[in-house]
């Protein structure tokens, strides 16, 4: 009966609470590393919003989980950015930094979100794209859409990322990254 009620309680605890994951891809080097462990807070956006800067587990679009770049606007064109997801949410997590959120209007120079008309350039935590240009920007500006985030991974240069499949509905994010917890040598909070 002890053990049973255990096995419930930390059950009931991931699964409404703080949920472990494992980092899959470089895409958030060198703030996280393949293999590394965090702990994700579930409740916290139940109870407010995402803010610019956290770093979240989510559902990406249907057909980014397999290295696809699909957008759910039908009108966008090659050079341009999306700006919104497919209507289906993928089974699979990513780990990826909220960068703009809805009614922001959001283009990138160099890897930088230009958010409002203001440069994020005051981000330490970022690997930088590699070359300037190429799929590390985003010329045209987009307007985030209500209830929508957009998610970059911080290797810049090696992250699928919302620069190719749009922002994110808010309903798709499992919670907020905020504890690390393997190895122990990068012990810590987010």
């Amino acid at each position: 009966m002890i053990v049973a009620l255990a096995v419930g309680l930390a059950l009931g605890i991931q699964a409404l609470v703080v949920k472990p994951f494992q980092i899959p891809t470089p895409s958030m080097v060198p703030t996280l590393e393949p293999g590394q462990k965090i702990l994700v807070n579930r409740l916290v956006y139940r109870f407010g919003s995402p803010d610019i800067g956290d770093v979240v587990v989510f559902h990406p679009p249907a057909g980014a989980d397999n290295g696809g770049q699909r957008c759910g606007d039908p009108t966008k064109a090659v050079d341009e950015p999306c700006s919104q997801p497919t209507e289906e949410a993928s089974d699979d997590n990513f780990v990826k930094r909220v960068v703009a959120g809805p009614g922001d209007r959001l283009r990138i120079e160099d890897g930088h979100p230009v958010v409002n008309g203001e440069p994020m350039d005051d981000e330490p935590y970022i690997k930088p794209c590699p070359v300037p240009g190429g799929e590390c920007d985003l010329e045209q500006e987009i307007t985030i859409p209500p209830e929508h985030y957009f998610m970059m991974g911080d290797n810049r240069g090696s992250s699928l990322d919302s620069r190719f499949w749009g922002p994110v509905p808010e309903d798709w994010i499992i919670g907020q990254a905020f504890f690390t917890y393997w190895p122990l040598d990068r012990l810590g909070t987010l």
